[in-house]
């Protein structure tokens, strides 16, 4: 059956390989929009073969306008699926300005190295208050997209193309960017990744916290990160997943035989302990960038006897640890993670809060996406609240129910219908971001700075739906 093509349809062919190929050129080439070249390219050739033949009446075959509007669904709904996403403009008075640095502990061994002479060495990316600058270049989400992304995707057993896109996301950073003007020294925060994930990966988190005046600085760590690129050259890949729980667990989970690494029994019970050294050691160059930053930028600007920390996941466990050793530490956030043995004994003595949520929602995240054994919930519900109530300084237990694990990271802004496929939870992504937040910055205020803005325990009215306990030493 053949069916005329209306006049205006047959004239798009031209039209549309004609932005084609400016996309092309602007971009380079996107996979998701595959089904659109196919389509554009297709209907050109069509069109071409028309206008080659003016005599013949225009008639195009049922099959082939049937394939047309599959095509045309899969052109709306693959950008939506895997968008080029954005961040909305934090909500605090600072604007934002980011610089990265490449630091080696010459004291410390890289556990990571089969090579003994190896010195431990860190990328961190530090973002700082600066004048608000509307019309300055946006800093890439991911500088090392074409590295960092693939290594992701096959650490979890998926295609590389899957995060291609991520080269074209920006942030609300400016690369370099003056420090916001006046002399006001600002708290520092550290930030630490999860397991296989980037220093990036709490954008929305990292941004929200540097708009209300604290230089955040984000440790990507070799071997638990996905992948690290130094500015040599030098790329430091991750560990498996499963390698990597193996290295971990034995710090909050008993009966675990202690871990080995390059068939090397570790020092400490887990990897953890080593990795919180990271924090102390990147305390330590913070310091000095207050003292001379070789960028000329943070000089005078830092105040780290306001120091805290935060972390999701593996980040968040190392979190804690770093706070058991390290004094300075002030203040300490935990995002959904288990508490290690040696921080439920000791009792932390910073101002502690928990952001997680309930072993309903972890069992619901389990039926949907898999994970999460029945010991690992226990493990996290129980040393949580051991932890929460050995605390010898403030404490807060914040529980979200209906978000699930990757709703404490950027991830629902890679996949916004990831709650279809299970990998969000049924709490609303956005409100989600909102309320840890809200909390985080309210909770860093109360223990950092002189004269918070908000108190947590002022915050219920307006995210009812959080379990909120609080108690004092």
């Amino acid at each position: 059956m053949l069916v005329p093509l209306p006049k205006a349809l047959r004239q798009l062919a031209p039209a549309a390989l004609l932005v084609l190929v400016v996309q092309l050129a602007a971009e380079g080439p996107r996979w998701q929009l595959v089904p659109a070249y196919g389509l554009t390219g297709g209907g050109f050739l069509v069109w071409l073969r028309r206008i080659s033949r003016p005599s013949r009446p225009p008639h195009t075959p049922a099959w082939a306008i049937g394939l047309s509007v599959l095509g045309l669904a899969a052109i709306g709904l693959l950008p939506l699926a895997f968008p080029v996403f954005h961040f909305p403009p934090p909500g605090g008075p600072y604007g934002i300005g980011t610089v990265t640095y490449h630091w080696v502990d010459e004291q410390r061994q890289e556990l990571f190295s089969p090579d003994p002479r190896a010195r431990r060495e860190l990328l961190v990316q530090v973002w700082y208050p600066a004048a608000p600058s509307p019309s300055a270049p946006r800093t890439p989400y991911l500088p090392d997209a074409a590295v960092v992304m693939p290594a992701l995707a096959r650490l979890h057993h998926l295609p590389a193309f899957v995060f291609a896109h991520f080269r074209y996301v920006r942030t609300n950073a400016v690369a370099a960017a003056p420090v916001a003007a006046g002399a006001a020294r600002f708290p520092v925060l550290l930030f630490l990744e999860g397991v296989t994930g980037f220093r990036q990966m709490n954008t929305f988190q990292v941004e929200e916290l540097v708009s209300h005046g604290y230089v955040v600085a984000a440790l990507d760590q070799p071997g638990t990160a996905a992948a690290v690129v130094f500015p040599n050259g030098h790329r430091a890949a991750g560990l498996p997943v499963a390698q990597l729980r193996a290295l971990i667990r034995p710090s909050h989970v008993r009966s675990v035989p202690r871990a080995r690494l390059f068939g090397r029994a570790l020092a400490d019970t887990s990897l953890v302990p080593y990795l919180a050294q990271d924090v102390r050691f990147v305390l330590r160059r913070l310091a000095g960038l207050h003292q001379a930053d070789p960028h000329g930028l943070l000089t005078g600007r830092l105040d780290v006897q306001r120091a805290g920390v935060f972390g999701i996941s593996l980040g968040g466990i190392v979190a804690a640890e770093a706070c058991r050793v390290e004094p300075r530490l002030r203040a300490c956030l935990v995002l959904d993670a288990p508490v290690p043995t040696a921080v439920v004994r000791a009792g932390l003595r910073q101002p502690t809060l928990w952001l997680t949520r309930d072993a309903a929602t972890m069992r619901l995240e389990r039926r949907r996406a898999g994970g999460w054994s029945e010991e690992d919930i226990q493990s996290q519900q129980t040393s949580v609240r051991a932890a929460y109530r050995h605390l010898k300084g403030a404490g807060y237990l914040v529980r979200l129910p209906g978000m699930f694990h990757s709703n404490f990271t950027d991830l629902p802004r890679w996949f916004p219908f990831g709650s279809w496929l299970g990998l969000t939870g049924p709490l609303n992504a956005d409100r989600g971001h909102a309320i840890v937040n809200a909390y985080s910055v309210a909770f860093f205020d109360q223990h950092l700075k002189t004269h918070p803005a908000a108190r947590l325990d002022s915050l219920a009215a307006a995210y009812p739906e959080v379990l909120f306990e609080s108690r004092r030493p």
